[in-house]
């Protein structure tokens, strides 16, 4: 059978809502997702055994993701063929455009991606709901990436309501020089506010997002764990005031980051503010990106 490729994109919390530690360790959320055009690439292949590559843009080799069964798009591989009785004996390539432990969903996207490819590449033809079944068992963000477009999702994150946007918005974001650890952001979290409040989508940000209102969205974006983020890495507040002097109209970490994400008026603007961060030698790399895009697609 022919390989099958899937094109899966990132994310962007325009809102992120974050309650204190519950009894299993995660915590309540309400999450408003962007899906934006920055994409991973996963394609699938029939092998003798499960295995995994990787490469970056350029075709780089990207040391810092695991090539084993640790992997989420290995574990997807491996659950969906357990629920239809089929050995996982698939070579998954990603060619990744999306940062690494960069808080936007990288490897939750390769898990949708490498689920949607294998349901292709074996004829299981699982249902919707079965695979966001096994999204949701993965990760609280991947079955975001499955779906695309624009969500609230509460509980920890998984429970996804969509949510209609009333045109594009333009983004721009700081890859940093380095991670952070997801856990770690939330432990800082717990630290910084051990009794936050019940999370809470914010009527103001979804009316912005349905009415397309660029300028009410801009002051409405939210990140609870942007304090925590910015506590382990000081740095990104220089890369966030760059961004805001250079004209974004909102400014804010990208997840549990360390990518910052800027809000612009528009293409033009979104251009100006990259320009100037990439002069600003305050992060690494920067990316100029549009949403709502469609999720994990067959291409």
């Amino acid at each position: 059978m022919k390989p099958v490729t899937v094109r899966v994109p990132a994310k962007v919390n325009v809102q992120l809502a974050v309650g204190a530690a519950r009894p299993d360790g995660f915590h309540d959320l309400a999450n408003v997702f962007l899906a934006v055009g920055l994409y991973d690439e996963v394609t699938v292949e029939r092998a003798p055994a499960l295995a995994l590559t990787c490469t970056g843009p350029g075709d780089d080799p990207l040391p810092e993701v695991p090539l084993d069964r640790t992997n989420l798009a290995a574990r997807a591989a491996t659950e969906l063929g357990r629920r239809h009785g089929i050995e996982p004996d698939v070579r998954i390539h990603i060619a990744k455009d999306i940062p690494v432990a960069g808080g936007m969903a990288g490897g939750s996207a390769d898990a949708a991606a490498a689920l949607v490819a294998c349901d292709a590449l074996w004829g299981t033809h699982a249902s919707r709901d079965e695979l966001l079944d096994i999204c949701a068992e993965l990760g609280s963000d991947v079955p975001f990436s499955l779906v695309g477009g624009a969500a609230l999702g509460t509980g920890r994150g998984e429970k996804l309501v969509p949510l209609d946007v009333g045109g594009q918005f333009w983004w721009v974001f700081a890859l940093a020089d380095g991670g952070l650890s997801t856990p770690a952001v939330y432990r800082e979290f717990d630290r910084l506010s051990p009794h936050a409040p019940a999370p809470a989508a914010s009527p103001a940000l979804l009316d912005a997002l349905r009415t397309g209102d660029v300028h009410t969205l801009a002051a409405t974006v939210t990140n609870d764990l942007q304090p925590a983020a910015l506590s382990l890495f000081p740095a990104l507040k220089d890369t966030l005031a760059a961004g805001t002097a250079a004209g974004a109209l909102a400014a804010l970490v990208s997840g549990s980051g360390p990518t910052t994400a800027f809000l612009a008026a528009d293409a033009a603007s979104a251009e100006n503010v990259a320009d100037a961060l990439r002069a600003s030698g305050t992060c690494r790399a920067v990316r100029v990106a549009a949403g709502p895009v469609p999720g994990a697609t067959v291409v």
